[in-house]
């Protein structure tokens, strides 16, 4: 209903304007007439007439703006036509006139604008006043205008029976072809909404799959991004559309030219944050048209990446595991024998200080050797965890301030930046401290105990993220993903595996920990475990016991 009212209201609009040219028209055809050819007519009142018809079709535009019955508006004007054009051919000669096509007019656009009835009758009341025009200036009960000599009555009646079927033969084929029209309307109608219904299936299909697709032109130049695309990519739509494909990742894409039509690339966000894409190529083929370009469809890998990084982490550090047991207590005797020995020798024999140095060294070696060997045995040694609803706060207050009083140093500072008044979660309290010691520990010595170690709290979805900022040099790309495998160490007189029993524990949590760093401005380690009240919620995510207490402080980088 509300298309057919949206076209009766347009086809009103666009009588107004067909007849305010028609009569200006008609103006300019009288005027020819009247100068060209011999004529009896009264421009005075055909001015009058014209004048008054200007005026009630600026009438029926105001009427439109305001009045919503266009059904009624379309009879009402089709009439006052009607009743317009038999004042012109009255005015301009009756029988004479040159307007008499002014009735065929008004038919046409009754059967357009009305049921086709409607145009049948228009024809109708069209024949009456043209044939009682007629007839009564024939029968001068009216004044006539005609200059031609009066005929017979059965002249006049063929005349007005010619036009009579004149008019029926106009409303029959105007009426049909106007049925036709509408059908036709109505079919396209339907199909454009066919089209725009496929067309936003189509759409919604693009951008509901879960993988990034991104298509081009022949050049490289981006003219569609998927939803997922553009999160995948961390970028809006009107952000990459006109720019190169190559401007979003940093490595060579696949090609169809080649045999490497999938391959794995990084691409960078614009916060710099480095992601791995899987990326596969096709050509973008349109019917009769051919290729126009080329699909580009992707998926994030980072995560997966990561995680087959930590399963082989996992798989060495299982296998230093393991040679750690074995050989700890095949080194540790003998070591006991030598040290033992030598602190023997010391006491029974004088030695001159060149003799004093070397035994110096070895007691220092063996006392350095016998703690790397009693980490390997803390970090092998299977371990129970007794996890607690526990308040992360104090446990890292309680690190910071031994930190503290142990260093003394007035050229280290210590930032907290804690956004959360309480930070609550299942942890092995011992443990969880042993995490913040050995990586508050770690931080001093990157920066050679002077700097600032700015410590946060702040809350992330369902998790915590703890964060120990150092403003050391950083750490160098190539050492990030192995920085927490064992013997990693870049600090003199480290052995390597502080870090490593900070993995251990933070994986036994059922947590993550990671580093974020970049060379001359200093190193972030970020540990994100699930908050209390979400691992209650979901109690099948909650950290599964894994057997080991750990009793040692290990915080040897």
């Amino acid at each position: 209903m509300g298309d057919i009212r949206f076209n009766e209201r347009a086809w009103l609009a666009w009588l107004v304007k067909v007849r305010v040219i028609i009569i200006s028209f008609l103006v300019a055809v009288e005027l020819a007439i009247a100068k060209l050819t011999p004529n009896n007519v009264n421009l005075r009142l055909f001015f009058t007439l014209v004048l008054v018809w200007y005026t009630i079709s600026v009438f029926f535009i105001l009427l439109h703006s305001v009045w919503q019955e266009y059904k009624l508006q379309a009879i009402v004007q089709i009439f006052t036509d009607l009743a317009f054009a038999t004042g012109v051919v009255y005015v301009t000669g009756g029988i004479d006139t040159f307007f008499n096509f002014l009735y065929p007019l008004v038919i046409i656009v009754a059967s357009i604008l009305l049921p086709r009835y409607w145009a049948y009758l228009t024809a109708a009341v069209s024949f009456i006043c043209f044939g009682t025009l007629l007839e009564l200036s024939f029968f001068e009960r009216i004044p006539s205008f005609q200059i031609s000599p009066r005929g017979d009555l059965k002249s006049l009646q063929v005349v007005i029976l010619v036009n009579f079927f004149a008019y029926l033969a106009v409303a029959h084929l105007a009426s049909a072809l106007s049925a036709k029209l509408r059908q036709a309307g109505m079919e396209l109608r339907d199909k454009s909404g066919e089209l725009l219904s496929l067309q936003a299936l189509h759409e919604n299909v693009i951008h509901s799959i879960r993988s990034g697709l991104i298509t081009t032109d022949f050049e490289g130049r981006i003219t569609l991004v998927n939803a997922p695309g553009q999160k995948l990519l961390e970028r809006t739509a009107s952000a990459v559309y006109g720019r190169h494909i190559s401007d979003l990742f940093v490595d060579r894409l696949p090609n169809l030219e080649s045999f490497t039509a999938q391959c794995e690339v990084r691409g960078l966000t614009p916060a710099g944050k480095e992601k791995t894409f899987d990326v596969n190529v096709t050509a973008l083929i349109v019917p009769e048209q051919g290729t126009i370009g080329y699909v580009y469809t992707f998926e994030d890998r980072t995560e997966l990446r990561r995680l087959e990084r930590e399963v082989r982490m996992r798989d060495r550090l299982a296998a230093v595991g393991r040679l750690a047991a074995g050989i700890a207590h095949e080194i540790r005797n003998p070591l006991a024998s030598i040290s033992g020995s030598i602190n023997v020798l010391s006491q029974i024999s004088p030695f001159n200080e060149e003799q004093k140095t070397l035994v110096d060294i070895v007691t220092r070696e063996s006392s350095r050797l016998n703690s790397i060997i009693s980490d390997f045995l803390v970090y092998s040694r299977e371990k129970s965890f007794k996890f607690s609803r526990m308040d992360l706060l104090p446990l890292l207050e309680d690190a910071l301030v031994l930190l503290a009083n142990r260093s003394q140093n007035n050229e280290l500072a210590i930032v907290r930046g804690y956004a959360v008044p309480e930070a609550f979660a299942a942890v092995d309290a011992d443990r969880i401290k042993q995490v913040f010691w050995n990586l508050l520990e770690n931080a001093v010595r990157a920066m050679s105990g002077k700097g600032a170690i700015t410590v946060s709290v702040r809350a992330a979805g369902d998790f915590l993220r703890v964060g120990i900022r150092d403003t050391g040099p950083g750490i160098p790309p190539n050492l990030t993903e192995k920085i927490f495998e064992p013997f990693q160490s870049n600090f003199e007189g480290g052995t390597g595996l502080g870090l490593a029993i900070v993995y251990q524990i933070v994986q036994a949590h059922g947590a993550k920990i990671y580093v974020q760093s970049q060379l001359g401005s200093g190193a972030e380690f970020i540990l994100e475990i699930l908050h209390a009240k979400a691992a209650e919620a979901e109690p099948e995510s909650a950290p599964t016991p894994t057997p080991t207490p750990m009793s040692a402080e290990v915080s040897h980088g």
